[in-house]
């Protein structure tokens, strides 16, 4: 069953450029980069993602928790909402996270690593949704993201597992990962409290049949989903 509940935008949130950058600035220097994270395959894991309706003011975010060894549905929640901050590129957290932390808030269990659809230090100012995440909720994060943002990689070997460099300059900021044989990478990055190395691993062990790991697959058709049927928050 899912748990359904609305989300709010605290008061004090960001409303300008200046400020939300301001923001990024000050909580940047709390990420932690130096843990490895949980290993694969051990306790919970968590996917969120979010889907809008820019005609309605509408944002649904939605987190499902997994078995990380059995990627059996653990637990699901969504959070609706009015759209918090208006779209500008390297700002989007500040679009997403007050669903997304209210579909955490609303889950009846620990989310244990929280994978989210997007970025982590691969961001212009290195402080992405997986980074802004994890140093709210002091949860280990990651992104896997769909494409490569403004960054650039050799594409990897053709078998499943191979990587590359994701790279900002001569900068490593994530990894290109090939999740199966032949088809195009995800693009993975350590958000706060999980390594690089264990952040590429945890990918590839939730994305057993297809491209995207089963966090994205399955919260993303949630937040879907439950955006066709969202009522219209007060």
């Amino acid at each position: 069953m899912t748990t359904t509940v609305t989300a709010q935008t605290p008061a004090d949130w960001p409303a300008t450029e200046e400020q939300a950058r301001a923001v990024q600035d000050a909580l940047r220097t709390r990420v932690v980069l130096d843990e490895p994270g949980p290993p694969p395959g051990t306790g919970r894991v968590t996917g969120v993602d979010v889907a809008y309706d820019d005609e309605r003011d509408v944002v649904v975010a939605a987190a499902v928790v997994l078995d990380a060894a059995t990627l059996a549905v653990d637990a699901e929640a969504t959070a609706a909402g009015r759209i918090s901050f208006p779209y500008v590129p390297g700002l989007l957290a500040f679009r997403e996270i007050p669903a997304v932390l209210a579909a955490l808030d609303a889950l009846p269990c620990p989310p244990g690593l929280v994978v989210c659809d997007g970025y982590g230090l691969a961001h212009p100012r290195r402080f992405g949704l997986a980074s802004h995440l994890g140093v709210l909720t002091g949860l280990p994060t990651m992104g896997v993201a769909k494409n490569p943002f403004a960054f650039t990689y050799d594409d990897p070997d053709a078998p499943r597992g191979s990587t590359s460099p994701l790279l900002a300059g001569a900068e490593e900021v994530g990894r290109a990962v090939r999740t199966r044989d032949g088809v195009k990478p995800v693009f993975v990055s350590a958000g706060h409290r999980v390594s690089l190395a264990n952040a590429c691993a945890q990918t590839l062990a939730l994305a057993p049949a297809y491209r995207l790991p089963e966090t994205t697959r399955r919260s993303d058709a949630l937040c879907r989903a439950a955006l066709r049927t969202a009522a219209y928050p007060a």
